[in-house]
């Protein structure tokens, strides 16, 4: 479940940040653009990346501990 929550927060954050940089004005299906101030988007976009990144290397390291066992 970690995995499927940390795969949607990547796929959001950089979702989210590649629509920002190419200048779309369409908030598209990415939660943070309709949620969030203008402001908001890049920096949010990107902490949305790394921390779905961070809880999808972490339940793999998990996984690879309890195999060893």
């Amino acid at each position: 479940m970690i995995e499927v929550l940390g795969i949607l927060l990547v796929v959001q954050g950089i979702g989210g940040f590649i629509n920002r940089i190419a200048g779309s004005e369409s908030e598209s299906w990415f939660v943070q653009l309709h949620l969030l101030p203008p402001g908001l988007h890049l920096p949010v976009s990107v902490a949305m990346a790394v921390v779905g990144g961070a809880m999808v290397l972490s339940a793999m390291a998990r996984q690879r501990q309890r195999r060893r066992r």
